[in-house]
């Protein structure tokens, strides 16, 4: 049987520290924004900037010591435990903040996502037993006694060894540098990279280490250890010049994203194909770095993305000289290595570039958003599902599951237009199903998922296809999956006549599906005429969410805990569906919030933002052993016809909506 999923027992230590390195670099990231907005009012006001202005300058100090470490206290807090915890996250950062006079980013880092873990940790205790009327008063004073606490922790206690390790660490930089040693970090630095372990040093140390020495020192070369985009542009300027084949084709392309996109990944299947290159990077990498010790040049903040236009955009005006020629040396070194390398070994086969790719995509745990811009790399992966593409099956396909956190609504909607696709095509026998992932096994021959959540399904299905979608209701991947299932199961006669029936496996398919007859309708009482709307009165994703869950809450279906859940849901994975419509839903662990299986329907005719896509209709969803996935067929049905979303568009009548759904009015 054909898998994505590679046996992970020798790489464990590497994955885990890529998932650490990830979560550090979710805090800092979003937050870049603040960092370039910091840099440049350095850059202009302070007495050594371009235009010194003693009024203006006083916005540096408040913003470093203060701004940034809340800001990246309160991002790893919603990463934890959502808003909530974004919140004490960020109160609690107040004390690493107040209790060290340095710029407290690794503080915020700690503090951060520990105090929202404590929290959901603490409120997890009396879930469910908290009186209706006193959920409110409940939180906000265990929020607020949590972040008290925990502010007065990170003072006495976090603050003064964040201190002490970040004096040492600063040591040790200092150590390095004045012994000529720091260019040999590009030993560990460049072949990180490439594993993609470089976010934990990167953002866990360089970053804030950098920034506490640029604001002593106006600038800190620890910013460009990594990001200096000169090893990876000398390496494709090799392959241009020297490569073959695809590698060759691809090479020029890659060149001016890796440079000026500043996308580095886009290197990494080269170094892949033929890994004694890494030589060729770790030789430029030292030889920038050892031009900025020699220089004394550095950045006055991060570069993000590594950009030759963002390496430049935070460069003072004294480095301006020493921070080219690091880009520039490093890269010819980096080129020269490589095309002696190029020049004296075997050339690479034409489909090594896609293997590298498959094989980069693999150790990143999802699909490379670039990588698919390599000639001929993209055609081989046009089916990813994070770490591949998908390949026959040894044998038959006979269940397909489409799995989401809760099993609820977007699986059961996803299920049900797949299911439709692949009966038109003339397997009826192919069993489509939908689960929690927390439910899932390994019995299935394919598993769906959407792109955010398919590295929880591999685990627990590590030998089925897995496949990667971003819309529930008319990804182009389910029509792919059909082709796959026709390739897997068609034999003989068989096949001519899968491929008939399927009608090139596209619209005709879902026109078909949509023609058979009506699946028989639901339990009663799954959708009612007083929970459908015809004009909602929200404007936000997250009051849409809302109404759509007090209809809920109003037909005693659910309790209000599942309202909470239903926008938990959202903040993990979007519920938009694609045709105008999102089917917001609790989690998984919030299924004892369910008193009854039930459907509300809200129109809004003027649409509403979702997460940048336009919603006109938001279906809650609530259900109990899989009585309400009849009613989420037909309206699977309803939203892969342009006809009746029309119709839908244009009912004056709730009665109107109930009959187009199927449901009569109960």
């Amino acid at each position: 049987m054909a898998t994505e999923t590679v046996a992970k027992p020798r790489t464990s230590v590497r994955v885990g520290v890529q998932k650490f390195g990830t979560f550090l670099s979710g805090m800092i990231m979003p937050n870049i924004g603040a960092f370039i907005a910091w840099g440049i009012i350095t850059a202009f006001f302070i007495p050594a900037g371009f235009t010194p202005n003693a009024d203006l300058a006083k916005l540096v100090g408040p913003m470093i010591t203060f701004l940034l470490p809340l800001l990246i206290g309160y991002t790893g807090g919603r990463m934890v435990y959502g808003v909530r915890g974004g919140v004490v996250g960020a109160a609690a950062t107040m004390g690493v903040i107040v209790g060290t006079d340095i710029p407290m980013f690794i503080g915020a880092m700690i503090m951060g996502p520990l105090t929202a873990w404590i929290m959901m940790k603490i409120e997890s205790l009396w879930e469910n037993k908290v009186k209706p009327g006193f959920e409110m008063l409940i939180d906000n004073f265990t929020a607020g006694i949590v972040a008290a606490v925990m502010a007065i922790f990170g003072m006495l206690v976090i603050g003064p060894v964040v201190k002490a390790f970040s004096n040492g660490a600063s040591s040790v930089v200092e150590f390095l540098v004045h012994n000529g040693l720091l260019p040999l970090t590009s030993i560990f630095i460049e072949p990180a990279k490439v594993l993609f372990l470089n976010n934990a040093v990167n953002h866990g140390i360089l970053t804030p280490l950098g920034t506490e020495q640029a604001l002593t020192q106006g600038k800190s070369i620890l910013f460009l250890l990594e990001a200096n985009p000169g090893p990876g542009v000398g390496i494709l300027l090799a392959y241009m010049l020297f490569g073959k084949g695809l590698a060759k084709a691809s090479a020029p392309g890659a060149a001016l994203i890796q440079f000026v996109g500043g996308i580095h990944e886009i290197y990494f299947p080269f170094v892949l194909m033929k890994p004694i290159i890494i030589l060729a990077a770790i030789g430029g990498g030292m030889t920038g770095i050892f031009t900025l010790v020699v220089t004394g040049a550095g950045l006055r903040s991060p570069a993000a993305p590594g950009s030759i236009l963002a390496v430049f955009a935070a460069t003072p005006a004294d480095s301006l000289l020493g921070v080219g020629l690091s880009v520039l040396l490093a890269a010819t070194v980096s080129f020269l290595i490589a095309s002696v390398i190029l020049k004296t070994s075997k050339t690479a086969d034409e489909d090594e570039l896609g293997a590298a790719t498959t094989r980069m995509e693999t150790m990143k745990g999802k699909k490379s958003s670039v990588s698919s811009t390599l000639a001929g790399a993209g055609a081989g992966a046009g089916l990813a599902a994070g770490a591949g593409s998908i390949a026959v099956l040894a044998g038959p396909i006979k269940n397909i599951v489409f799995a989401c956190d809760a099993g609820m609504g977007s699986s059961a909607m996803g299920a049900s237009v797949l299911r439709n696709k692949i009966k038109a095509a003339g397997y009826p026998d192919v069993k489509v199903t939908n689960s929690a992932i927390a439910n899932l096994s390994d019995t299935y021959d394919v598993v769906i998922t959407h792109q955010d959540l398919t590295e929880r399904a591999k685990p627990a299905t590590a030998s089925a296809v897995h496949v990667s979608v971003d819309n529930f209701m008319n990804s182009p991947k389910y029509d792919d999956v059909v082709e796959l299932v026709r390739s897997s199961n068609a034999t003989g006669d068989a096949a001519g006549a899968a491929g008939a029936g399927m009608v090139g496996a596209g619209s005709a398919a879902t026109a078909t599906a949509v023609a058979e007859p009506e699946e028989e309708a639901g339990p009663s009482g799954i959708l009612e005429a007083d929970s459908v709307v015809l004009s909602g009165t929200a404007t936000t994703r997250d009051a849409a969410i809302d109404e759509a869950g007090r209809l809920l809450l109003e037909r005693g279906a659910v309790d209000a805990g599942y309202l909470a859940a239903m926008h938990e849901r959202e903040e993990s994975v979007s519920t938009y569906m694609g045709s105008y419509l999102a089917i917001p839903h609790g989690t998984n662990a919030a299924k004892d919030h369910i008193m009854k299986s039930a459907v509300s329907v809200v129109r809004y005719p003027n649409g509403i933002d979702w997460n940048g896509k336009e919603v006109k209709f938001v279906v809650g969803v609530a259900g109990i052993n899989n009585e309400h996935l009849q009613i989420l067929s037909s309206i699977a049905k309803v939203f892969t016809n342009k006809a009746q979303v029309a119709q839908l568009e244009a009912a004056t009548t709730v009665d109107e909506v109930l009959d187009l759904f199927g449901k009569v009015n109960s």
